[in-house]
């Protein structure tokens, strides 16, 4: 099977269940939905990302969780699950979207009760060890007034290649922001 292939096509995608000392990434679900509302009604969360909207409509989390799960998805989605640290079940989201060319755009975000706690440097070392994708390069984006994710972003290895910008829902303008790449071979 042609690996790029399938990691384009939705429908030959799994979401596989994948786990650290701290984290259980697995595919978001139904079971998420209060929290998964929670948080994304919370501005901080929303103005970090493109697409969550400020306020919230009811209903968001919702769409969100259909859209995850849809076999037209863009991306996958998993919910990173802190029970096996004895928190929440939902602390964050992370998605990653095929691209061309064996790449793949890496995405995340943290609760705010959960920052500043390495969760998300943890998130994202283990979606670049287990590779689902099977992708040659990584690419991430961040806000430019976010640098705490960017060293998350260092700090797995990605390298800062420019600026750029992009719009936010939540804000209701373009931001600018700093791309990044990681080889992965």
């Amino acid at each position: 099977m042609n690996l790029e292939l399938s990691a384009k096509d939705p429908a030959a995608r799994s979401v596989d269940t994948l786990t650290s000392e701290r984290l259980t990434l697995r595919p978001i679900g139904p079971q998420d939905r209060a929290l998964l509302a929670l948080y994304i009604r919370d501005r901080r969360v929303a103005e970090g990302t493109r697409s969550i909207p400020h306020p919230a409509p009811e209903g968001t989390a919702l769409a969100f969780l259909d859209r995850a799960k849809s076999p037209a998805r863009d991306r996958d989605v998993w919910a990173m699950d802190g029970s096996p640290m004895g928190s929440a079940s939902l602390v964050g989201v992370i998605t990653l979207k095929p691209l061309d060319r064996g790449q793949s755009q890496i995405g995340y975000w943290v609760a705010p009760a959960f920052w500043n706690t390495g969760l998300a440097s943890e998130a994202v070392r283990t979606i670049i060890a287990a590779n689902p994708h099977r992708s040659r390069t990584l690419f991430a984006e961040v806000f430019q007034d976010n640098p705490v994710s960017a060293r998350v972003l260092t700090n797995a290895g990605f390298e800062y290649i420019g600026e750029a910008e992009a719009f936010s829902v939540a804000r209701g303008c373009t931001v600018p922001t700093w791309t990044y790449l990681r080889r992965m071979d």
